[in-house]
């Protein structure tokens, strides 16, 4: 039976710039590397508000992207 070992996990916040000439959105992503792979989403939500406190953008989303090396 193959196995799923969590290798790496990274934090992406996306913040709203604005809009284009042609009304949509401008979105810019951050992300955050070596984020520990025992964190809890509850305390990457507590980070990306912390981070997001001190940009002057609303940001739009916070997504964990985990990458599983299939043994």
């Amino acid at each position: 039976m193959a196995q799923a070992t969590l290798t790496k996990s990274t934090l992406r916040l996306v913040f709203n710039h604005g809009v284009d000439a042609k009304g949509q959105p401008i979105l810019k992503s951050k992300t955050f590397s070596n984020i520990d792979e025992m964190a809890s989403t509850d305390n990457l939500q507590a980070a990306a508000q912390a981070i997001a406190a001190l940009v002057d953008k609303p940001m739009v989303t916070i997504a964990r992207n985990d990458l599983l090396e299939i043994n």
